[in-house]
């Protein structure tokens, strides 16, 4: 099936994370943390943790250090606990968004969120008041010129939910949670290496945002992104550069 365009904005959306690298570690470190916690410290039984180590190898994390942190998140993380909150809330234009944080002071962060949202024009939602709008999945994202065919193949043979064309050429491969890591290999071992793969909050519809909005909107979300706290952001918003 035909989908909108996204090359672009995947390829902003990466840019500037490059631009912030300095916070990736931190942030991997916490999801080891958490999910060592909750799910023991064997690889082979907790996906979660499986899946916070492969971020962690894409970013270039010594295999002693993510060692160093399955072990000690396993047995005690120094008496600092966190905390998983999501906040949702809207941007400019009415875009939705999604803040996924880990915290070890909860007032601190809600603070930090609402704060940002109404200083830079958006406003903090409810407890679902946009989750509605997106799709927890697994997705993969091919660069235009990648074989449709052979995508198409290997993620429907491997169990794949779907298989999008957008309208530059991108392809985009959807599956249920469970089954991203199965697709995953399948298509790399197909010789298939996705330029974005992830499980994330996909966007059911996007919202186009050009000019003074789109400057107003990656503001708040640049904002949002900063903060120490915040672990992923997922928006609808289609930005104009």
């Amino acid at each position: 099936m035909a989908g909108h365009s996204k090359w672009a904005n995947i390829q902003h959306r990466k840019g500037r994370q490059d631009e912030k690298r300095g916070k990736v570690w931190t942030r991997i470190v916490r999801e080891i943390a958490v999910a060592a916690r909750q799910g023991g410290p064997d690889l082979n039984a907790n996906p979660r943790l499986r899946l916070a180590v492969d971020k962690a190898k894409a970013a270039n994390m010594p295999a002693d250090r993510i060692k160093y942190n399955i072990e000690k998140a396993s047995g005690t993380l120094e008496g600092i606990s966190y905390e998983e909150i999501r906040y949702e809330g809207y941007g400019i234009g009415g875009a939705a968004i999604i803040i996924d944080t880990m915290t070890d002071n909860r007032v601190r962060t809600v603070a930090e969120v609402r704060h940002a949202f109404s200083k830079y024009g958006g406003n903090m939602g409810t407890e679902g008041a946009v989750a509605f709008q997106f799709k927890h999945c697994g997705q993969l994202i091919y660069a235009p010129g990648t074989s449709e065919d052979k995508v198409m193949e290997v993620a429907l043979d491997a169990g794949a939910e779907d298989v999008v064309t957008d309208d530059d050429g991108a392809i985009e491969v959807l599956t249920a949670p469970a089954d991203f890591e199965k697709v995953r290999d399948a298509l790399e071992a197909a010789g298939l290496k996705a330029e974005v793969a992830e499980v994330t909050m996909r966007p059911e519809n996007t919202i186009a945002l050009t000019g003074e909005d789109a400057q107003r909107m990656q503001k708040l979300l640049d904002v949002i992104e900063d903060l120490d706290d915040t672990q992923a952001v997922f928006h609808n918003a289609s930005i104009e550069e």
